[in-house]
């Protein structure tokens, strides 16, 4: 009787403890440092470095054109909000010959906090409710224009 107690109160702490444990999620990819250093500033094109680190995860939209190889590893507890543990960015940027102009390396350190504008454009009018919304036009007549009979299909009765 006693050792099922103590067995019983093991497989609960040891479920417990289990349950406490961060769930680990990686995602993106930064090519590791052989690739990165087989990689010549003034040397290597767009297709030589595509061959040596692979497609990139995104690419400059101004600017000078740069390729990004970006990789984050999260950590979440259970139901709560993932953290952010470890960000890689790896920029490879190019020239106007087509050549690799410059390499960086940026952590998740080098991140900016951006903070965003709450502000809303107002819209003239007013808002309505669900109910004024199903049932506002009730009633209502519809409007037809000078010359014409109202209802959809319905041509004009001037002999046209």
């Amino acid at each position: 009787m006693v050792s099922r107690v103590v067995l019983t109160g093991s497989i609960l702490a040891v479920a417990g403890l289990a349950a406490c444990a961060p769930i680990r999620d990686v995602r993106g990819y930064v090519p590791d440092d052989e690739k990165v250093a087989a990689v010549t500033i003034g040397t290597d094109s767009r297709d030589s470095v595509q061959e040596k680190l692979g497609t990139p995860s995104s690419t400059a939209a101004f600017g000078d054109p740069t390729w990004y190889y970006i990789s984050t590893e999260q950590e979440r507890y259970a139901f709560f909000k993932p953290d952010v543990t470890k960000r890689q960015i790896l920029a490879v940027q190019f020239g106007d010959s087509g050549k690799v102009n410059d390499i960086r390396k940026y952590g998740i350190e080098d991140g900016q906090v951006v903070a965003l504008v709450g502000r809303e454009t107002p819209s003239r009018g007013k808002e309505m409710t669900f109910l004024q919304q199903l049932f506002g036009n009730m009633g209502a007549l519809p409007s037809a224009a000078p010359g014409q009979t109202s209802g959809p299909g319905r041509t004009g009765g001037d002999g046209r």
